[in-house]
């Protein structure tokens, strides 16, 4: 229906694979540019595009060359990817707060469970109600994972971290899982819930790809603008070198002085 044209679907995944190398190179260069309790979070951020930029190139030559939907390299993908971004929660909790390691598996395990409901729903596995039994599943995953980031252990660690860029860069990350990532499911109800829909796999494979262009970079782009914008964070190389270069020469000056102390004692005694 939205994709009347299928070279519609085929630009759109070049875009997006372009669009993933891009932000992976930049995500690679911008951790050296901030302090270390970030650059895991960055490199983590540049693993997730990076990542789904290789396989954006293999899916889109599934697409472009049988015209059918990839998407058993699509969850491939996501069982890497998605996690990742979920557990970017934690990361961006422990730069700046104590947190106990059990969110970090609650929240993978959730991240996994919503992936495992989606993915039966769409493989070509199970019963004929498999699709809605998949919706179900995905979405009590993607329901528990918003549990825990508003109202559970990640909100309080958060709201205790008293760190005002990584509470902002975990409120906006959050309004991402809630607002972004609601457009698979979204996806998935136009194709495979609705009876006789007039959607088909373009239209699906659109939508995929918009979600993944938005939400994939835009998690990376948060945390890298937290990251940059604490306070002493932002150290660039030039500065590291002239700081050096200050204190080394204060050094020498100090020594001096100490040294003319020394002398000038001598020889009065």
């Amino acid at each position: 229906m939205f994709s009347t044209d299928i070279n519609v679907v085929d630009f759109s995944f070049w875009i997006v694979t372009a669009s993933m190398a891009a932000a992976t190179l930049f995500f690679i260069l911008e951790r050296f540019e901030v302090n270390p309790k970030w650059k895991t979070s960055l490199t983590v951020a540049a693993l997730i595009t990076g990542i789904a930029f290789w396989h954006y190139l293999r899916m889109s030559s599934v697409w472009i060359d049988t015209g059918t939907s990839p998407t058993v390299y699509r969850y491939i993908d996501w069982f890497i990817t998605v996690p990742l971004q979920i557990v970017e929660f934690y990361l961006i909790l422990i730069a700046v707060t104590v947190v106990k390691a059990r969110l970090f598996w609650q929240l993978l395990v959730a991240s996994l469970v919503m992936l495992l409901g989606g993915f039966y729903g769409e493989a070509n596995i199970g019963s004929d109600s498999k699709e809605i039994i998949g919706f179900v599943v995905g979405m009590a995953g993607w329901a528990y994972i918003m549990y825990l980031i508003f109202f559970g252990d990640a909100k309080e660690a958060n709201d205790s971290s008293g760190n005002p860029a990584g509470q902002l860069a975990f409120r906006t990350l959050r309004y991402i899982v809630t607002i972004g990532w609601a457009i698979y499911p979204i996806g998935y109800l136009l194709v495979y819930i609705i009876g006789d829909s007039p959607f088909g796999e373009g239209d699906l494979n659109l939508i995929y790809n918009l979600a993944d262009l938005v939400n994939k970079i835009a998690f990376g782009i948060v945390i890298w603008y937290a990251a940059t914008t604490d306070k002493g964070t932002v150290v660039s190389a030039a500065a590291s070198v002239a700081k050096k270069a200050v204190t080394s020469t204060r050094k020498r000056s100090t020594t001096r002085k100490s040294s003319a102390r020394r002398t000038t004692s001598r020889r009065r005694s």
